[in-house]
C-alpha cells in the first residue's frame, strides 16, 4: 500500500531553523506512516531575477500540493492576528482539489475572543475592530472560509498526525 503524501504548509519556512523544522516534520510523518512534502525541499535557482524566483517557488509548491493527498497547515497567527496568507492560499487550493485539509493552532478559541476590549467595540451585539470593520463571530478560531473547509485541531503538527492516523 502506498503511503499518503502530506504537504506541510505554514510560516515555519520563514524561521531561521526552517530546514531543521522541515526534517523534524518529515520524520514525524514517517513515524505515523505518511510521506512528508516540505516546500523547502523544492530545487529553485536563487541566482536569477527575484520575480522569476518567486514564480518558480510558487509553481514548485503548487506542484507539491497537486501530488499530495493531505495538507496539514500551521494556522497560528503570523505577523498579526491572521494566519500566513500564503498558507491560506495553499489550504484553499488544496480544498478546491478535494484534498484533505487539516490545520493546527495553539489557540482555538473563537476569533472574536482574540481581540482585547481595547481592540474592539461592541455595538448592538456586533464586534468591530479599531478600523470599524466587523470581527467575525461564528465561534470558529479563524475565518469561516478556512474553518468550514478544513478540520482544525488545537496543538501542533504531531497532534494532527495523531488525529488523522486514528
Amino acid at each position: 500500500m502506498t503511503q499518503k503524501k502530506i504537504y506541510i504548509a505554514g510560516f515555519d519556512v520563514f524561521k531561521k531553523d526552517s530546514l531543521d523544522i522541515g526534517k523534524e516534520y518529515q520524520n514525524l510523518c514517517k513515524k505515523y506512516g505518511f510521506t512528508g512534502l516540505y516546500p523547502l525541499d523544492n530545487q529553485v535557482n536563487f541566482l536569477q531575477e527575484k520575480q522569476k524566483i518567486a514564480s518558480d517557488i510558487f509553481l514548485a509548491n503548487k506542484a507539491m500540493i497537486d501530488k499530495c493527498d493531505i495538507v496539514i497547515a500551521n494556522l497560528n497567527q503570523f505577523r498579526g492576528k491572521e494566519a500566513d496568507s500564503g498558507t491560506i492560499w495553499e489550504c484553499g487550493y488544496a480544498s478546491a482539489l478535494n484534498k484533505e485539509v487539516y490545520g493546527y493552532m495553539d489557540d482555538v478559541s473563537p476569533y472574536v475572543a482574540k481581540f482585547t476590549d481595547d481592540e474592539k467595540e461592541i455595538v448592538e451585539g456586533i464586534s468591530y475592530d479599531k478600523n470599524e470593520m466587523v470581527i467575525e463571530d461564528f465561534n470558529h478560531p479563524i475565518n469561516l472560509m478556512i474553518a468550514c473547509s478544513s478540520q482544525i485541531f488545537q496543538g501542533d503538527f504531531e497532534n494532527v498526525l495523531k488525529e488523522i492516523k486514528k
